[in-house]
């Protein structure tokens, strides 16, 4: 699968609450960075959808590059 427009050069903090769900926008077209708004649909992108399993601030991807979708890896430094 291909990755998704950049749309962001740096990660955004969210804090993240135990055992609620998260949907990442994976394609770049969300305009609620870094979280999905259904702009991928008609496309081959879905979002990835996950259940935090802990209360904590993470950093979450915008440039869609990361190799461990949804968290920022570094990736944008290289863009």
């Amino acid at each position: 699968m291909e990755k998704g427009k950049i749309a962001g050069t740096s990660p955004i903090r969210v804090d993240l609450t135990e055992g609620q769900k998260y949907a990442w926008c994976t394609c770049g077209l969300s305009a609620n960075q870094p979280m999905c708004d259904g702009s991928h649909k008609g496309t081959e992108f879905v979002p990835k959808v996950t259940i935090a399993e802990e209360t904590k601030t993470v950093s979450l991807c915008t440039c869609k590059q990361t190799s461990n979708p949804g968290f920022c890896d570094g990736t944008h430094k290289n863009l």
